[in-house]
């Protein structure tokens, strides 16, 4: 071997080395430990320091692995005890082992089973999207005597081989790396085996991706002289030979691609890592359990969270359920962390949705890795084989032998990670992230141009891509420009059997009350993105990067390149939109629609909100807010919500200066006064935060789909919308104390009252999360974890740039 091979060989391999946890949830001097229920986590680096987390949940009885790697794949299996019930198991130390060995990288822990008999069964190795569509179909609680889980899509894929000529079969199957049926099928789930060796019992679950191509173990030992082994069917049985604890080992291996982590270093400015000292060291100075200990302590948490969130390749929405890339958490993420992430976080923010830009130049939502993918693949062979045996049986052979090609080419593309673009709001948020980079004057001119200019991931240059990008933008808002009318909108699409689909961030089926035309979109990212526009394409030409790309056809975006002036009125028309969703209500409809709504509550609920010295008899202000979505005959649909919060984060425009207007200081009241007015009338929930939604001004109907649906309903505050409050509000109270002696005082203090009501009320949630709920306990309000909010949520990180943020503007 040669001295190159010997030194590659070196460099893949990686001798066992023990790592302790980089996190663990909860902890008992942050978390209110209760509301995990019986669930716990850890979060480790594996050998190529990408994010692996290991969790416990005794709620489904599920240990679950999630290598937040290239293709976001899960190892995960159910433990119970003799009688069938959840088994209590914990870990035996803090320490786990990793080690790479060429291609596989592996990593082992030690469990401990606090009963005589531990049965493990319902192994699941493939993609963290099937560990959770097996959860949330609860097959983990059923058999393990029951049929192996299936993934119809594949075996959809499987039946339609099976269906082709013998010929096209072979070739087929050639292209999955199968020589034949019999071993695909034996691809399709894990197979245990168990053996003695040595002085341990080892059961070894062994799963090979569909094309054969990666692979992933999971291997179980315990102490032969200690524990009896015992496997049936799929499932595995240890049983104390003395005593009433099991104790095992657990060890995983992948082949997958890896990622290229961060560290805090590149990802944060030096101006903040400095402050993070400063709050680590005044933490420090002070009893544990004193409020600037529990800060430092919970920021130094999220800026770990950030650095296992975020790659070379891309930025994680969160962990476990979604290690993935989503465009819309990424975007807004970017535009909160501004301040205090480095220009290159920023540009690998860009550079991630440019190399994922749709054909039609679509910012992408979601990507689907790995055996996602493949299932995702599956679906789309099986359906052009089924088209293809139409078209043959009709005697259509062109027709099907073009199909048979497209199905042939999923299969040789079977794991190329796919892209979803049915969201809309991220082509305007998208606009908006990239303006105020390419307007940033700290980032160098040279630096902006380098980057414009690079053909690095392929498809043309950046500068090519982002056009195309923006005249998709200008293209889909030029109707409504045309003729403001509600019909020439931003629309959501249909949604199967009825209704319409929820494509912004309210994307639960309740989200946006069944509305068509989402509020969010029309009056706050479209004008802004128009705007962006105009400040990119202005920063292009100072740059010396070509535009021509977009003046090539006749466009709304060539016409706005040629005459800068008619984009200036497109963004006035669009500026215009908040009238189609304006409602007001008098004080006796406020009374009136509270009321009802408190009627139509539990009573345990009812009665705390009728005790409350804010009860809808008490008030006597009007109302005013801007409805969450216009139903699709274009009238306001009355659901006073937290959206407005983006405007406020978002401002005038970049960089304004001088005092406001009075018409500003109204619309940003107008939001203001809606956050800090007490439910059920407004947003704001003492000791809780602003809920997402107050749905006291619809119907019956969608008050009814919120009860059914909560995700964002009145029920639920989400970090996010706390944060861009914050840091809204804190904006115009800059602006505002920035005109000195002519500031209005007033109107200062009412911001500064505002923001420390908010800011207040989410500290002694003590949730700093994606999302937190709340819940009546014998008369009591209390703050809640919600179900399936996430440990680490990418979003939920702004946390970081609020305290640094209001650090300079509340001195």
């Amino acid at each position: 071997m040669s001295v190159l091979a010997l030194a590659i060989c070196a460099q893949l391999a990686v001798a066992s080395q023990p790592v302790m946890p980089v996190l663990g949830f909860p902890d008992e001097t942050l978390d209110d430990t209760s509301a995990y229920r019986g669930y716990q986590t850890r979060f480790y680096r594996d050998a190529a320091r990408n994010t692996l987390q290991v969790y416990i949940d005794r709620r489904s009885a599920r240990v679950v692995h999630l290598m937040a790697d290239a293709d976001n794949a899960s190892i995960g299996f159910t433990a119970r005890d003799a009688a069938g019930r959840t088994a209590s198991l914990d870990w035996t130390a803090a320490a786990a082992t990793i080690a790479r060995h060429t291609r596989t990288r592996q990593f082992s822990h030690q469990l401990v089973a606090h009963t005589a008999t531990v049965h493990l069964g319902w192994f699941l190795l493939g993609s963290m999207r099937v560990e959770r569509d097996f959860q949330y179909f609860e097959k983990a609680k059923t058999s393990f005597a029951a049929a192996p889980y299936a993934i119809p899509d594949v075996d959809r894929l499987l039946v339609s081989l099976e269906a082709l000529p013998p010929t096209v079969r072979a070739r087929h199957l050639r292209r999955l790396n199968a020589p034949t049926m019999a071993v695909l099928r034996s691809r399709m789930y894990p197979h245990p085996t168990t053996q003695r060796v040595g002085t341990a019992w080892v059961t070894r679950v062994r799963q090979v991706t569909l094309d054969g191509r990666d692979t992933l173990t999971l291997e179980v030992r315990a102490d032969a002289r200690t524990v009896d082994a015992t496997q049936s069917g799929d499932s595995l049985t240890l049983h104390a030979r003395s005593g009433d604890v099991v104790t095992f080992d657990v060890q995983i291996g992948t082949t997958a691609k890896t990622l290229t982590p961060l560290t805090r270093q590149q990802i944060f400015t030096p101006q903040f890592l400095a402050f993070l000292d400063s709050t680590r060291a005044r933490g420090a100075a002070v009893p544990a359990s004193d409020t600037a200990a529990v800060r430092a302590r919970r920021m130094e948490r999220q800026v770990s969270g950030v650095e296992l969130l975020v790659s070379r390749e891309k930025l994680m929405a969160g962990l476990p359920t979604y290690a993935t890339y989503f465009g819309r958490d990424m975007l807004m993420t970017a535009l909160m962390m501004r301040p205090i992430w480095q220009h290159e976080t920023l540009e690998a923010v860009i550079a991630t949705a440019l190399r994922k830009l749709g054909t039609g130049g679509d910012i992408s939502h979601e990507e689907a890795l790995g055996d996602q993918a493949v299932r995702e693949s599956a679906a789309e062979y099986a359906d052009l084989v089924a088209r293809y045996r139409e078209r043959a049986g009709a005697g259509d052979r062109p027709g099907a032998d073009s199909l048979l090609a497209r199905a042939e080419t999923v299969l040789r593309d079977l794991r190329k990670v796919r892209e979803n673009y049915h969201m809309i709001d991220d082509e305007y948020q998208f606009a908006i992230v990239v303006a105020r980079w390419i307007t940033d004057p700290s980032v160098p001119a040279n630096a902006k141009r380098a980057f414009l200019q690079s053909a690095a991931d392929g498809g043309g240059t950046r500068a090519d891509r982002l056009l195309r990008e923006l005249s998709l933008v200008t293209r889909l808002t030029a109707p409504y420009v045309a003729s403001p009318e509600t019909v020439n909108l931003i629309a959501f699409t249909p949604r199967e059997p009825s209704g319409w689909a929820s494509s912004s961030w309210r994307d639960s089926g309740a989200g946006y009350a069944n509305g068509r035309y989402a509020m969010d979109i029309n009056t706050i990212w479209v004008p802004h993105a128009l705007e962006s526009v105009g400040q990119i394409l202005g920063a292009m030409r100072e740059l010396g990067v070509p535009t021509t790309e977009a003046t090539r056809r006749d466009s709304a975006l060539a016409r706005y390149v040629r005459d800068p002036a008619t984009l200036q009125q497109a963004i006035t028309v669009w500026r215009g939109a908040t009238r189609h969703f304006l409602v007001t209500m008098s004080p006796e409809q406020v009374r009136a629609a509270t009321l009802a709504r408190l009627a139509a509550m539990p009573e345990d609920e009812r009665a705390w909100w009728q005790s409350r010295a804010s009860t809808p008899a008490a008030l006597t202000d009007t109302l005013t807010f801007l409805a969450v979505a216009l139903d699709a005959t274009g009238a306001p649909i009355g659901v006073a919500n937290t959206d407005p919060a983006t405007q406020l984060f978002l401002g005038d425009a970049e960089g304004s200066s001088g005092p406001p207007t009075p018409e500003n200081k109204a619309a940003v009241l107008r939001t203001v006064r809606l956050f800090s007015r007490e439910y059920p009338a407004g947003l704001f929930v003492d000791r809780i935060g602003p809920v997402v939604a107050n749905d006291a001004y619809a119907t019956p109907a969608v008050w009814d789909a919120f009860v059914k649906d909560p995700y964002h309903g009145p029920r639920v505050v989400w970090g996010r919308e706390a944060n861009l409050f914050l840091l809204g509000v804190a904006g115009h109270l800059s602006r505002a104390q920035g005109a000195g002696a002519s500031a209005d005082t007033a109107y200062v203090a009412e911001l500064r009252a505002a923001l420390e009501k908010i800011r207040t009320a989410v500290e002694q949630s003590g949730f700093h999360t994606e999302l937190w709920s709340y819940g009546f306990d014998r008369g009591q309000l209390g703050a809640m974890r919600y179900g399936s909010g996430a440990d680490i949520q990418l979003w939920s990180t702004t946390d970081l740039a609020v305290q640094y943020v209001l650090s300079r503007t509340t001195r």
